[in-house]
């Protein structure tokens, strides 16, 4: 008995494995069905216990306890291992039965525990925290005045009731976080306005749900990760409703969201609240209806003040500070990087290691190592970039000098020509897609917008430290060279000149002349060298290893002559020659057929390159040349792909044929000088046959005459100039085209007036219109003539001998109402036998003018004389005493020795801002009713003698008029030519 106890303990170890395993084998199924009835319990409660969460969260505004959401997260966890093991037990083999019988022996266990656990008898939920109340570390405001300024209008925003969402932007490093952290901690110590402060860190990208994590972390709740987008948001939605007078801070947003799609109630009247946001990018104020504020740079002062005091006063040493003013400089006023390279720097006594410092600022590509961290968070914005081309455009400024101002215009040439902006079907379109990237770049602040005086002089200007961060980004690899305006005289070693080198600008340097190298650049794409105005030659080997070379600029050099080695770069798309006056020899371009531009502008060649005829994929030609003498027939017919084409300006000799323009069936731009109006209407009569004429022409006809001429092509408007032509009715009788913009008729004869044009009924575009030195001319127009100068915005009439009257029949009988209804700038110049302008009722009808000069018209009595009672009779005109001319901005009277009266009744122009009256000796009355005096007046400008001479219709007219008396010599008045 003692030895079988043994055997059968043996026998019962060795048969309960076996037995288990047995039991397990055979009760998979049975288990699986015990499995899925326990979770369908855990999955009810479950759903209880979110319906009961529901009904509190949005109704009372509460926060669910954490060990609820730790017991709905540890569910959600649960059906998923479940949901894992059933696919695994479908697939299994027969060999695994058993273990999978164990697995899923020990998960029902684990669903019973968890269902057990979640018998909550206590409430689910506890009261809603009331916002963040914790002061936000934060360094104090640098930058006093400008820093200062831009706090205060933030706050003053949030003091306005009708401001309920602001925008703060501006770029990396300036400032804006700082900024909104002060205005936080700010808002928590004056709670007399606002109950809650909310502040929400948002960093680069974040989704909808990444969004509602953070907001809810930042009010203190839990968001259950499995709901979908749109009950988390019911959810935040209820709680932040809860909390009236509440800000809401969003900061470092990148992509622009729907405040609904969170879980944000729209700030409104109602709930009292703000909603601030800070970003790089101006359009995601923009988009989210914000009212934006700038985070302006520091000024000098404030950046260097704010230098010395991160970097202490040894820097004021008089052997220090030099080089501690040029390091600060290199900084760009831009706050982070001055702390960040002061506080580098701090207790450096040695002027070598100054030196040294600044040497490294100045290396864009190597770089001071604490600058780097700079240039990182720079590279933020740039990375945010989702067009590879939007870079490549920022790659393109950066070529250009520190600092330097880039023209809009010369800029989106340049990234045509460069092919960054892709082959589209027409300039204009280019040219849109162009000014689209620089909105955009502007709007993410990696790009300021430099306003002047013309809308069409835009410019644009990279920071300085947005320069260096994208020459770093691209520099690394070697591929770019970048020493534009660093006052070189001769071009960098062979060091520089590397095989992976892909772009290279030497503009604006001192270069005087190139070595006889040839530099191994088998992947060179770009080489500028515009504005060496010093170089004169570059040897022929110097392009021997550039076959890749696709754009070559050695605008505004002074080069003579052009290397025979360009003949050999075959991949050459732009060759840019602008402003290149001593440049006489161009070799052979035959084998440069993929050249796209040629820019000649001002170039001193005397005829055009040998070879251009082979250029058929030519698209731009600028021949603006003084010296060109003229233009071989026959090249503009194989030149059928030229988009632009401006062959007129300068030379007094180089003209052109109707019918080779007219094949040129792409043309965009278009400046030439055809030999005669034949020539001329040849090329109309194409136009309008096949429907489509350029978007932008300058065209002169007849014999050379000096005009004032755009050189760029985008500035032309649709404008013909006529010169010793006969424009009368004939064989050859002048056609124009249907939408031309401006006409000028200078030294033409064979019409007394405008309406013997029978083209110009067609051009109904016309809004601009000059005629000069036309003898025969006697009328404006015809009052009984059907054509209509409805468009027409300027009219100029300057040395006509024998004018005598804007019409052929005096007043305004028969005249169409709207016949000049929109011009706006009326001048008349030397015309010697006119004596009256204007009669009352034909100035009623031109209620649109804004501008009346009348100068040197030595006969001239009246401006505006009465009609004729026949007139006033027919036409029903009612003479009030007053008159009313409310557009009226400016008038100038200039010698005009038998002038008696302006108008004889009082005008009421309430627009008037300036009169000039000089050499009127007769004119001793002005009619304007100082009742009151007109709300725009800025200044009469006259002779003292001829001010106290005038009489008055009121007796307190001229004390009312007196403070705005200018005395003016007339002597230094020049009227001629003027623009006002």
């Amino acid at each position: 008995m003692e030895v079988l106890g043994p055997i059968l303990e043996i026998v019962h170890i060795m048969l309960d494995p076996i037995a288990k395993y047995f039991k397990y084998h055979r009760g998979v199924k049975k288990y699986m069905m015990i499995l899925h009835k326990k979770l369908e319990e855990l999955k009810c409660r479950k759903d209880d216990i979110e319906s009961r969460l529901n009904i509190d969260l949005l109704q009372s505004g509460k926060t669910l306890k954490k060990e609820v959401q730790l017991w709905l997260d540890g569910a959600c966890k649960i059906i998923s291992q479940v949901d894992s093991l059933s696919k695994e037990v479908g697939d299994m083999k027969y060999l695994s039965r058993a273990h999978f019988g164990k697995k899923i022996t020990v998960m029902i266990k684990v669903v019973d525990e968890h269902h057990r656990k979640g018998d909550f008898v206590d409430r689910l939920v506890i009261d809603a925290p009331t916002g963040n109340k914790v002061t936000l570390p934060t360094t104090e405001l640098v930058g006093k005045s400008t820093a200062r300024r831009n706090m205060e209008q933030l706050w003053d925003c949030l003091m306005d009731d009708s401001c309920r969402k602001i925008g703060v932007y501006g770029m990396g490093g300036v400032g804006k976080t700082t900024m909104i952290k002060l205005i936080h901690n700010r808002l928590l110590e004056e709670t007399n306005k606002f109950d809650n402060v909310i502040w929400v860190s948002v960093s680069k990208f974040a989704s909808v749900t990444q969004l509602q994590d953070k907001l809810a972390r930042a009010i203190g709740v839990c968001m259950p990760e499995n709901e979908s987008e749109m009950v988390r948001a019911a959810k935040l939605f209820a709680m932040i409703r809860t909390m009236k007078n509440c800000v809401l801070i969003f900061d470092d947003v990148w992509e622009a969201f729907q405040l609904e799609d969170v879980g944000i109630p729209e700030p409104g009247a109602d709930n009292k609240s703000k909603f601030v946001l800070t970003t790089r990018l101006a359009d995601v104020c923009l988009r989210m209806g914000c009212k934006q504020i700038k985070a302006e740079l520091l000024s000098e002062e404030e950046a260097w003040n704010l230098f010395v005091e991160k970097a202490s006063l040894d820097v004021i040493s008089p052997h220090i500070k030099p080089i501690a003013k040029e390091v600060a400089k290199q900084c760009a006023c831009l706050p982070l990087a001055i702390v960040t390279i002061a506080r580098s720097l701090k207790g450096v006594t040695e002027s070598c290691e100054w030196r040294n410092a600044l040497e490294e600022l100045r290396d864009s590509t190597r770089g001071h190592h604490d600058m780097r961290r700079v240039l990182e968070q720079l590279k933020f914005s740039y990375n945010h970039l989702d067009d590879e081309k939007l870079r490549n455009c920022l790659l393109y400024c950066a070529l250009y000098p520190e600092d330097f101002s880039i023209r809009r215009k010369e800029l989106i040439e340049r990234l045509i020509a460069g092919g960054v902006i892709d082959r589209m079907c027409s300039r204009r379109a280019a040219f849109d897609k162009g000014h689209a990237m620089l909105n955009k770049l502007e709007k993410a602040c990696l790009l300021e917008c430099v306003m002047k005086k013309s809308e069409d002089d835009k410019q644009v200007k990279m920071h300085d430290l947005v320069r260096d961060m994208v020459i770093h980004v691209n520099g690394i690899s070697s591929r770019l060279m970048v020493k534009s305006g660093m006052h070189l005289r001769e071009i960098p070693d062979g060091n520089y000149w590397t095989e992976d080198l892909e772009m290279v600008s030497l503009m604006h340097n001192y270069i005087s002349g190139i070595p006889y190298v040839s530099p191994m650049c088998t992947r060179i794409s770009t080489l500028l060298l515009a504005s060496n105005h010093c170089l004169t030659m570059i040897p022929d080997p110097f392009f021997m290893h550039m076959a890749t070379l696709e754009v070559l600029d050695l605008s505004d050099t002074s080069i003579e002559a052009l290397p025979n080695s360009i003949s050999k770069l075959g991949k050459l798309s732009a060759l840019l020659l602008r402003r290149c006056a001593k440049l006489r020899l161009i070799p052979s371009l035959e084998k440069l057929i993929l050249l796209r531009k040629l820019d000649l502008c001002h170039a001193g060649i005397k005829e055009i390159p040998q070879g251009l005829e082979m250029l058929f994929n030519l698209r731009y030609l600028n021949l603006h040349t003084p010296y060109l003498e003229f233009l071989p027939c026959g090249v503009l017919l194989k030149l059928l792909n030229l988009q632009v084409l401006i062959t007129f300006g300068a030379s007094k000799t180089s003209k052109v044929k109707g019918d080779e323009v007219a094949c040129l069936r792409k043309l965009e731009t278009f400046s030439g000088q055809f030999y005669n109006i034949h020539e001329f209407n040849i090329f109309v009569h194409s136009i309008s046959t096949r429907g489509r004429e350029p978007d932008m022409y300058f065209i002169q006809v007849g014999e050379y005459h000096t005009v004032t001429f755009e050189e760029e092509p985008e500035s032309f408007g649709k404008h013909v100039k006529l010169v010793k032509c006969f424009i009368g009715r004939g064989d050859d009788e002048l056609v124009l085209p249907n939408g031309i913009q401006s006409l000028d008729i200078h030294d033409c004869h064979g019409v007394a007036s405008l309406c013997d044009i029978s083209s110009l009924n067609n051009a109904t575009d016309l809004r601009s219109l000059e005629i000069s030195k036309c003898d025969d001319v006697k009328y404006a127009f015809h009052a009984s003539s059907s054509t209509c100068f409805r468009s027409l915005e300027s009219l100029r009439l300057i040395d006509l001998l024998n004018f005598v009257s804007l019409s052929y029949k005096a007043g305004a009988a028969a005249l169409p109402n709207d016949m000049f209804s929109n011009l706006k700038s009326f001048r008349i110049h030397r015309c010697p036998n006119i004596k009256r302008l204007f009669t009352h009722g034909l100035l009623l009808q031109l209620h649109s003018l804004s501008v009346i000069e009348v100068t040197f018209c030595p006969q001239m009595k009246d401006i505006i004389a009465e009609d004729s009672d026949e007139s006033i009779e027919n036409h029903s005109i009612d003479m009030k005493k007053t008159t009313n001319h409310p557009m009226l901005r400016h008038l100038v009277l200039c010698e005009l020795p038998k002038l008696k009266s302006i108008y004889t009744q009082t005008l009421h122009c309430d627009s008037l801002q300036v009169i000039e009256v000089f050499g009127c000796p007769r004119l001793n009355r002005i009619p304007f009713s100082p009742s009151p005096v007109p709300s725009n007046l800025d200044k009469i400008l006259a002779t003292k003698e001829w001010w106290e001479s005038l009489e008055w219709d009121q007796p307190n007219a001229k004390t009312a008029f007196q403070p705005y008396f200018k005395n003016c010599i007339p002597q230094k008045l020049n009227f001629k030519n003027r623009s006002i």
